[in-house]
């Protein structure tokens, strides 16, 4: 038990320490903000993004297939 324990305070203490180590990534400065809340997000053409994903599905089962043939 007393094992336990200390091997869950230590993943604790390494968890604080790793997580004080790596500093957060800067926060965007307030005159960004506006600018990018103005910018209308990409369209997303479904019927592309479904052919694209059925094409990598193809190969990689034409992959696989010839993998398990040699």
């Amino acid at each position: 038990m007393k094992k336990l324990i200390a091997a869950l305070v230590t993943g604790l203490f390494a968890t604080s320490v790793f997580a004080a180590g790596h500093a957060a990534a800067p926060a965007a400065t307030p005159a960004a903000a506006p600018a990018a809340a103005d910018t209308p997000a990409p369209k997303v053409n479904k019927t592309k993004a479904k052919k694209a994903k059925a094409k990598k599905v193809k190969k990689a089962a034409e992959t696989k297939a010839a993998s398990a043939a040699k």
